[in-house]
C-alpha cells in the first residue's frame, strides 16, 4: 500500500433486499466490487442492512403481546439472518480478500455462542485480507428494537489498523453513549465508523460531534427504505403497509473532519458508493491542542473500566 497517509473510503449507502439474505448479499458484493475497482481501499455499510432493519415494529403493533403477525414476521427476520459459524459471510470475506479491501458491515446476527435463536444487530469489521476481526453486538437495542435484538457485550469494542487509520465502529444510537466511544478512544481511534438505519435526523449532530470531541475523522452510514423495497412475498405486508410512509429512510450519510467541519454533508435519497481520500495528517494538526486519552486526559482521576468477555450463559472448564 503507497501513500500510507491517505485512504480512499466508500460509503455504501444502499437499501436491502427486505429481510432476504441471499438476495441481499448479492447486492453488498456488488457495491463491494464496484468500490474496489473505484480504488477503494474501505467500504462501509450500514447498521443491520443485511438483511434489514425491522421496520415493521413501528407499524404492525409491535408490542401486542403474543400475536401471530408479529410472530410470523420475526420468524422470518431469523431465518434471514446471519450465523457467521455457519459461512454466511464467507462469500464477502472472499471478496474482500480478492480485492484488498477492508469492510465494515451492519448485520442481524444469528451466533451459536448464544444458542441460536435469539438476534443481535452486531458490525463486523473484515480486513483486506478476508479476515473477520471483529464482531461487535449492539450494547443496548433502542425502543422498540428491544422486541427483536438482544442487548450485546463488549467483546467487539476493538480497533483496527489501516495504513496509518485506526479504526473503531459503532451502531446506531450506541455512538450517542460516551463510555462506549472513550473505549474506542482509548484504543487509539483515529477513524470512527458510525453506522445506522438511515435518515439525516440521525447522523446530522451526533456526526460532527464525535469528530470534534475525539480529533477524529468520522464517517457516518445510513441504509435506504422505500415501501417500493418491500419484496412481495414479505408476511403480513399489507398490513405493513397500511401505516408505512412512503419513505422510511432517507440515508443520510456522510464524512467530517477531525476539526468537526463537514468533509461530505449528509446525502439523502441517492443510492450508491459516496467516495472519498483521507489524509491521516489531519487527525495529527487537530490533536495538537486537544487528545482526549492523551494530553488532555487525567487518568490519575478519572478511569474507565471495560469488560470485553464474550458473554455466554455456559462456562466449560
Amino acid at each position: 500500500m503507497k501513500e500510507t497517509n491517505l485512504l480512499k473510503v466508500a460509503l455504501a449507502q444502499i437499501s436491502p433486499v427486505w429481510l432476504n439474505k441471499a438476495e441481499t448479499l448479492q447486492k453488498i458484493k456488488k457495491q463491494i466490487t464496484e468500490a474496489a475497482n473505484n480504488n477503494a481501499e474501505l467500504i462501509v455499510f450500514g447498521e443491520g442492512l443485511l438483511p434489514g432493519y425491522p421496520f415493521w415494529l413501528a407499524l404492525t403493533e409491535g408490542a401486542q403481546w403474543d400475536t401471530k403477525i408479529n410472530k410470523e414476521l420475526h420468524a422470518h427476520y431469523v431465518r434471514n439472518s446471519v450465523t457467521i459459524e455457519n459461512g454466511d459471510l464467507d462469500e464477502i470475506c472472499a471478496l474482500s480478500e480478492k480485492h484488498t479491501i477492508a469492510v465494515y458491515l451492519g448485520i442481524i446476527e444469528r451466533p451459536l455462542d448464544r444458542g441460536g435463536h435469539s438476534i443481535y444487530a452486531s458490525l463486523v469489521y473484515i480486513s483486506h485480507e478476508g479476515n473477520i476481526l471483529s464482531v461487535h453486538r449492539k450494547l443496548q437495542p433502542t425502543y422498540d428494537e428491544r422486541l427483536t435484538w438482544a442487548p450485546g457485550d463488549g467483546h467487539g469494542l476493538e480497533v483496527h489498523r489501516l495504513k496509518d487509520f485506526t479504526l473503531g465502529g459503532l451502531n446506531c444510537w450506541e455512538n450517542w453513549m460516551p463510555l462506549p466511544r472513550a473505549t474506542l478512544y482509548g484504543l487509539g481511534e483515529n477513524l470512527h465508523i458510525a453506522v445506522w438505519p438511515g435518515s439525516d435526523h440521525n447522523t446530522k449532530d451526533i456526526t460532527r460531534f464525535i469528530a470534534r470531541e475525539g480529533r477524529s475523522f468520522v464517517i457516518s452510514v445510513s441504509s435506504l427504505m422505500t415501501t417500493a423495497d418491500f419484496p412481495t412475498d414479505t408476511p403480513h405486508l399489507d398490513k405493513i403497509l397500511e401505516k408505512a410512509p412512503d419513505v422510511l429512510a432517507n440515508g443520510g450519510s456522510c464524512i467530517c473532519g477531525p476539526d468537526g467541519e463537514w468533509i461530505i454533508e449528509p446525502v439523502l435519497h441517492k443510492e450508491g458508493n459516496i467516495y472519498h481520500t483521507l489524509n491521516f495528517n489531519r487527525v495529527l494538526e487537530e490533536r495538537q491542542n486537544f487528545d482526549p486519552v492523551g494530553h488532555y486526559s487525567r487518568p490519575d482521576v478519572t478511569k474507565l473500566t471495560v469488560n470485553r468477555d464474550r458473554q455466554s450463559t455456559i462456562e466449560f472448564e
